[in-house]
């Protein structure tokens, strides 16, 4: 399977610390088979549809389909794929921003009048060019995969917004029939805002006025599902992997018996520190008891 990726404007070799860092991903909605094609309106299609030149979408990610996030330290979002299908034969120039923002919230804010509101922005953390020729992938599932430049440190607990702003620089360079579909999960309504316009991004549109009014009359979708993504992060530290290998099992529980015996080997501290009830800071017998049952139960 071919994925699109973005043409960076920068490209920087990933610098590599004393703390090892380990990769890690998130799927919402099953992306490695997904089912579900978005077939309304293009105002509701997230993150882009290519009928407008110009697009935009708010994504409220919230904690709980974030879990695989959990009891990981030094979590950086590095990736954002997401399906789609296309049976349409246009060559497609957009030029792409993507923003990034943790939040508490879990929807999108309505005003007096009961219009939903956008987020700001939030923070820039990548930009290039996308050069698609949908006919090359007629009738096949895609990936729109999108590398963060700027790693975005995320805290678990918190909720993510994601932003993407997709720009033809031909206002004319638009698809002619209503054949491309992203995949959409199910039953996460209402946690996406789409943005559509022929002659203003939503850049300008966010500059303005009427910003952060989203409604109809706007070219606004505000009752939108998640499309089907993935999220790549990376982690510097997992709770229980205290020989710091990537992975939990029996050998941590035997580094973390030398380590309370008081023996000198290396380990990780934050991640021995594993006794989630308590969170008393100490390394002990209590530590060694809950990464035990972590082994055996799988869960903390």
């Amino acid at each position: 399977m071919k994925k699109f990726y973005m043409i960076l404007a920068a490209i920087a070799a990933v610098a590599m610390t004393a703390q090892a860092q380990f990769l890690g991903w998130v799927e919402v909605g099953d992306y490695y088979n997904p089912t579900q094609f978005y077939n309304g309106s293009y105002f509701d299609m997230a993150p882009t549809n290519f009928y407008l030149a110009h697009t935009g979408a708010q994504m409220i990610y919230t904690s709980d389909l974030l879990t695989d996030m959990e009891y990981k330290g030094g979590v950086q979002i590095k990736y954002l794929n997401f399906k789609f299908n296309s049976e349409t034969y246009e060559e497609i120039v957009r030029n792409a921003r993507v923003y990034l923002q943790e939040v508490d919230a879990t929807e999108f804010a309505v005003n007096d009048n009961g219009v939903k509101q956008f987020f700001d922005l939030g923070e820039l953390v990548a930009e290039g060019r996308y050069d698609i020729d949908l006919l090359e992938v007629y009738g096949e599932d895609q990936a729109l995969a999108i590398e963060i430049q700027e790693p975005f440190s995320f805290t678990y607990g918190k909720n993510l917004v994601v932003t993407i702003v997709f720009d033809a620089e031909d206002d004319d360079n638009c698809t002619m029939g209503s054949d491309y579909a992203p995949f959409y999960t199910s039953g996460i309504r209402g946690k996406a805002m789409t943005y559509t316009n022929n002659w203003t991004s939503f850049i300008d549109y966010a500059q303005g006025p009427d910003f952060p009014n989203a409604s109809a009359t706007l070219g606004c979708g505000t009752n939108v599902e998640l499309p089907v993504t993935e999220i790549g992060y990376t982690f510097e530290w997992m709770l229980g992997d205290v020989n710091g290998d990537g992975g939990v099992d029996i050998n941590d529980v035997t580094r973390l018996i030398a380590v309370v015996l008081g023996q000198n080997v290396e380990y990780v501290a934050n991640a021995a520190d594993c006794n989630v009830t308590t969170g008393d800071g100490s390394i002990d017998i209590n530590d060694v008891t809950a990464l035990i049952n972590r082994v055996l139960s799988g869960n903390w």
